[in-house]
This record gives C-alpha cells, sequence and structure tokens, in this order.
C-alpha cells in the first residue's frame, strides 16, 4: 500500500519519564519491568520513573533533561493527554526542546484501570503502549504554531440568563458584544417565571432590571429577532452572517407606544404566557420587554392574509409600519463566539400514560409558572385553564420524561425537584384551603438552602410527597384520577385531582442541530452542545474560540446558569487580553505528488480549509482553518493527506512496534 509519506531522519534520543500516579498507575503495573523493557527500545537514551510527574520535582526532573541537550524528543507515561498534554509540552517549551516532540502514553486510563485485576496483563500493555508512542515520536517534526490578530469584539447567540450574564460581564470588562435572539425580547425562559427558588424572590424583580442594564449598556449591540445564518473562520477572526427578519416595524422609529396593538382586531394564543391568554396581530411578548418594540405576525395579520385591514398602518403616530419589510442579512466579524442557546421543555404529548386524549387541565410546569405569576393571565391567581375554577386538589408529577432511559431520557433535568417544591408552596400560599401532592422517584436537593426548602414545603405547608410513578391518568366526573404505586409501602395509590402539573424534562433548544452545523461543535449523547473537558474545560468546545454556557450544555439552575456565564466571559476576556493568538500547528498537508485533485477532501472538510489549486489541480490546505480533525486524511483515496505529528507512517510504525 503507498502510505504517501517521504523518508525523513528519524529521532534517536528520546528520554521516557514512567509516572507512579500515586498509586494509580504503580499498584497495577510493574514499573521497574517497564523500565528495564523500553530501556532497551532503539532510539530511547534513558528510561525514569517519578511518583507524580505533574508534580514540581517532576517537572523539575522533566526540565532538566530538555537543559541537558542529550535527547531531542520525550516519552512521557502517564494519564490521559487530555489532562497534563499541556502541562508538559509548556514545561518542554521552557527548558529549550520544542514542545511538539514531546509525546504522552496512556498507560493509567487505557492500561491501569481497565487492567486493575490483572497485573500481568497490565504491565505487558505498558509496554506495547510505550513501544508505539515512542516510534511514533521518533518520527516527530518540531512545529511552530502560528500567530494571528484579534478581533475584540464577541458574539453571544441566546439571550435567556445566561446569555445576558456572559454579554455583560464581557463588556463591563471593555469588550464590545453582540447580544442575538431569535425572539423580539431578550429574557429567555426566567422571563416566564414567578418566583424563584429557595428564596422566593420574584423571578421578574431580578430580570427587568438585568434586561434593562443590557439594554442601556453602550458595550452591548442588541441584535434581536436574528438568526445566525453562517459561520466561517477560526478563532480571532470568525466571520458571521446575520439574518435580521423582518419585523414589518421600523425600530428606529418605533417608541413602543402600543397604540397600534390596542387597535389591531386580530387575537391569537400568546406563546409567552404558554397559550392560556391572547395576544395581538402585532405585539410585544411582554409588557417589559426589551427592546420594546412591535413585531407583525405574518402569519396571523389579516392583512398579510387577506390583502386589507392596515389598521396599525393607519394609527401608528410615528408612521412606523411598514409591510414592504424584507428579510436582510448582516455580516459580522467578531474574535470569539459564546452560544448560550438555552433549553425547551419536552412535549407532553410524547407522554403516551398522561395524554388522556387532549385534557386543559393537564398542564407542564412552564404553563403554570404564568398561572403563578402577576404579569400571568390570571394574575397570579390559581385557575384550571378548563373552566377558570380553582383547584381543590392538585398532583405534582416529577420526572416526566427524565431519567427514563427506556422511552424518554436517562438524564436527570436537575431542577425539577425544586421548581416542584416552589410550585406546591405557591399553591398553598394562592389556596389556603387546597391540597398539593407530589409524586416523585427521589428527591434531588443538592444546592444550597435547598434541602431546607423542600423540607420547609413538607413541613409548613403540609404537602403529601409520595414516592412512586404514576401508571396512568384518567377521568372520572369531572376529576383526573391519578393511579399510581406507592414504593414504600408497596400500596397502590388513587388520587382525585382538580389539576396535573407534569415536570416535563429540560431538554436542549429547538433548532440546536441547526446552530451545532453552524459554528461546527459537538454535541453529548442527550444532544446538548458538548464541552472540551467536563471538569478542566467546563465552558470550552473542541473548536477553539467557540464556548457554550448554561443550559445549552446541561439542565442547570439560575445560580450554577450565572456562575457558569462568569467563567465563560472570563475566557473570552483571556483570549482578548492577548494582542495575537497562537494556533495549534498541528494541522492537514497535502503530498501534491500524490494528489490526484479529486476535491473529496473539500467536501468533506466541515471548516473550509482546503481548496482545489486551479493551476496544479491539486488540494491546497489553510493552516490557518484546518482545524485538525483528520476527516481528510481518512477520506483521501490516493494517500495524499496526512497530518503533521499524526503521519499515516508513524501510526504504521507504531503498529509494527506493538504487534
Amino acid at each position: 500500500m503507498n502510505i504517501g509519506i517521504k523518508k525523513k531522519p528519524r529521532l534517536n534520543r528520546i528520554g521516557v519519564f514512567l509516572c507512579h500516579c500515586g498509586i494509580n498507575i504503580a499498584s497495577v503495573i510493574d514499573l521497574e519491568r517497564v523500565k528495564a523493557a523500553i530501556s532497551k527500545y532503539e532510539g530511547v537514551a534513558f528510561a525514569r520513573d517519578y511518583q507524580y510527574m505533574c508534580s514540581e520535582p517532576g517537572q523539575e526532573l522533566f526540565k532538566e533533561a530538555c537543559r541537558s541537550g542529550s535527547i531531542d524528543g520525550i516519552v512521557v507515561a502517564s494519564c490521559s493527554p487530555r489532562l497534563h498534554e499541556t502541562t508538559f509540552r509548556r514545561a518542554a517549551e521552557e527548558a529549550g526542546l520544542n514542545s511538539y516532540r514531546v509525546e504522552i502514553a496512556n498507560i493509567r486510563e487505557q492500561c491501569s484501570w481497565v487492567h486493575h485485576d490483572d497485573h500481568e496483563k497490565a504491565t505487558a500493555k505498558a509496554i506495547e503502549i510505550l513501544a508505539g508512542v515512542i516510534e511514533r515520536a521518533r518520527s516527530d517534526e518540531a512545529l511552530v504554531a502560528p500567530s494571528i490578530p484579534v478581533t475584540k469584539k464577541a458574539l453571544v447567540i441566546g439571550a435567556g440568563i445566561s446569555g445576558m450574564q456572559t454579554a455583560l460581564n464581557i463588556a463591563n470588562s471593555g469588550y464590545e458584544v453582540i447580544l442575538l435572539d431569535r425572539q423580539s425580547s431578550i429574557g429567555g425562559h426566567m422571563a416566564q417565571l414567578s418566583e424563584t427558588f429557595p428564596t422566593l424572590d420574584c423571578s421578574q424583580c431580578i430580570m427587568t432590571p438585568r434586561m434593562v442594564e443590557v439594554g442601556q449598556n453602550k458595550k452591548i449591540k442588541l441584535m434581536t429577532y436574528s438568526e445566525v445564518e453562517e459561520v466561517s473562520g477560526y478563532v480571532g477572526n470568525f466571520k458571521v452572517k446575520v439574518r435580521r427578519k423582518a419585523a414589518y416595524v421600523d425600530w428606529n422609529k418605533c417608541t413602543g407606544c402600543g397604540i397600534c396593538s390596542e387597535k389591531c382586531p386580530t387575537k391569537v394564543k400568546s406563546e409567552f404566557n404558554q397559550m392560556l391568554a391572547d395576544r395581538k396581530a402585532i405585539y410585544t411578548p411582554f409588557p417589559q420587554a426589551v427592546p420594546n418594540k412591535f413585531v407583525i405576525d405574518r402569519e396571523s395579520c389579516i392583512y398579510f392574509k387577506r390583502g386589507k385591514c392596515q389598521v396599525c398602518l393607519k394609527t401608528c403616530p410615528l408612521k412606523a409600519i411598514d409591510f414592504e419589510q424584507k428579510d436582510r442579512i448582516e455580516e459580522l466579524e467578531v474574535g470569539t463566539i459564546v452560544a448560550a442557546t438555552g433549553y425547551d421543555l419536552y412535549d407532553k404529548e410524547n407522554l403516551e400514560e398522561y395524554r388522556m386524549g387532549y385534557c386543559p387541565d393537564v398542564i407542564d410546569s412552564l404553563t403554570f409558572e404564568r398561572l403563578l405569576s402577576a404579569s400571568g393571565p390570571t394574575g397570579g391567581k390559581i385557575r384550571r385553564p378548563s373552566d377558570g375554577k380553582i383547584p381543590e386538589e392538585i398532583v405534582f408529577i416529577q420526572c416526566c420524561g427524565s431519567r427514563d432511559p427506556e422511552n424518554h431520557f436517562a438524564y436527570c433535568s436537575k431542577v425539577c425537584c425544586m421548581y416542584t417544591a416552589k410550585h406546591a408552596m405557591l399553591y398553598k400560599h394562592r389556596v389556603p384551603q387546597g391540597q398539593p401532592y407530589i409524586f416523585y422517584m427521589d428527591i434531588r436537593a443538592g444546592g444550597k438552602n435547598y434541602e431546607e426548602f423542600v423540607q420547609r414545603a413538607v413541613e409548613e405547608e403540609e404537602v403529601v410527597y409520595l414516592r412512586g410513578r404514576v401508571s396512568k391518568l384518567y377521568r372520572d366526573n369531572g376529576k383526573i384520577v391519578v393511579a399510581g404505586v406507592d414504593t414504600l409501602s408497596m400500596a397502590k395509590v388513587e388520587v382525585r385531582a382538580d389539576m396535573v402539573v407534569l415536570a416535563m424534562a429540560m431538554r436542549p433548544a429547538w433548532g440546536i442541530e441547526d446552530i451545532v452545523k453552524k459554528l461546527k461543535i459537538q454535541v453529548d449523547a442527550n444532544g446538548f452542545l458538548a464541552e472540551a473537558h467536563p471538569k478542566l474545560r467546563p465552558v470550552e468546545t473542541m473548536t477553539q474560540g467557540i464556548f457554550i454556557v448554561g443550559c445549552a450544555q446541561a439542565p442547570k439552575d439560575i445560580p450554577d446558569t450565572v456562575a457558569q456565564a462568569g467563567a465563560a466571559a472570563s475566557k473570552v476576556v483571556e483570549l482578548f487580553s492577548q494582542e495575537r493568538l497562537s494556533r495549534e500547528p498541528i494541522t492537514s498537508w497535502s503530498d501534491e505528488e500524490l494528489c490526484a485533485g479529486c476535491g473529496q477532501c473539500v467536501e468533506q472538510c466541515a471548516y473550509q480549509a482546503i481548496e482545489i489549486d486551479p493551476k496544479k489541480k491539486v488540494a491546497r490546505v489553510n493552516e490557518i482553518l484546518c482545524q485538525g480533525c483528520g476527516a481528510c486524511v481518512v477520506t483521501c483515496p490516493s494517500g495524499a493527506m496526512n497530518q503533521k505529528n499524526f503521519t499515516v507512517k508513524q501510526y504504521y510504525n507504531m503498529i509494527e512496534a506493538m504487534v
């Protein structure tokens, strides 16, 4: 097989460092045997071991070897390179050795941990892993990271609490921010909430000042009623095309006076109020909306449907109505992108056992929030959607779609236990004679003062907790019968309720798949945006310069969301503090002698980093755009595409050394 690599000089002075990792490695692998075997391997100058190579004394041993000039490459046998590759490469650079001549052999996760019960097998495997990595290290090139200028402006996609807090933190650090949201107002789902746990302070009292602060911050440019159309470029120099959707209202003229909405004859259900109340065809989502600008709903507007009406045009004193307005594309240049796309609730119609055909008095938790809210459709009074009566008995069912790997989602939505306790407590405040019941699997109240909050619900508000799953709901003489089993007593339970509230699973925001494709980032098994490392890089993605925050990453409560927003903002500010950025030099390259110019690599590249040279008819790689994913290498039928220090020849050498 033609592997398409010209023969290059190989390194023959490799220093090998074996880490005990306390007892993680040393208690399973016989490091003395490994050291003795590897010391005899071709190209190895020496092999040493130390209890903690990542510690300061261990690093000093490492640096001394680099400074001695006796080695031209290093292999560290330790834990995953995701943890300490940067540590060792930085140490090598400080000691005068090119950092890309440092390789990590993972003998912890891939060896001692998985073979903890077979020391002989683990030791033999460690020798094989090291042999392969040493063989790869012998062909490593000394690479130089290119540097690029930085556009010191950030784009935050999503203007809920996570996006707003991120934007404010960046702006308050002195940098420009563009805050984009597909809705006409910022605020996200938090604007729909009533009180928040565990303090029961008003959500609007928290949100409205924050929204106003965002709207008035001179460093923040709001781009609401907008969607990302296309993203290109790279860290420090992203180019983003944004579709500014036609509002059919000139926002430069509109003052939010509301006369147009008052006169509009068309009424449709309000999405903000979870379809419990009406809004007009020309509307703002809620009274405190920022920006307070009106939008015409084209689907329900009489003029767009029949060519008649135009009442809003006739009554607007500022002549802000513009039926000829079109969507327009605006191009942005930013240095970083933060995805704060939030969440949506799983549709309750997906739960067959709770559907009962259609029952308006079986609602989800966000709908109940609107009933509780003073700005909601009932002014904060708890009334059944079907007939407006006050429910005397109400059942809350937790884990609806969550923690159900066989039928729905395996993960816990994290906040349901707490907001259900809040709902039951607030219901008792509104309906003192009423009785709330909560069906639960177990209670997860892990935040500050959370456990005490649940105890208050039980002891002070007399909320009845029933441990068990609900098997079905059915109607009987105007009541909703909730049938289940109390798993503590194994007794069958039936509650005749007036209303049922389902704690639906939090799922990734609708349309997240489209954002993922445009940003070229990854998702986890549940469809949430994936972080680069769950512990060490929780707000970074594998695409440099793109960060994630809030419920875009996973379900979380408001304090965790705000804390993570601060973390993402600090990463952006850290990046902007540099005049130029270093780029990872491990990129693809094309062997022009083997390239047939078929273009398959161009089609496969997600980063538009490859093009066909029009004169030579061969592939050319833009090293600045290339992310080193390797998709082009596996696609190339002629073996012309390779990655620096990840060449096909190196892999063949590794396999040969191991087997």
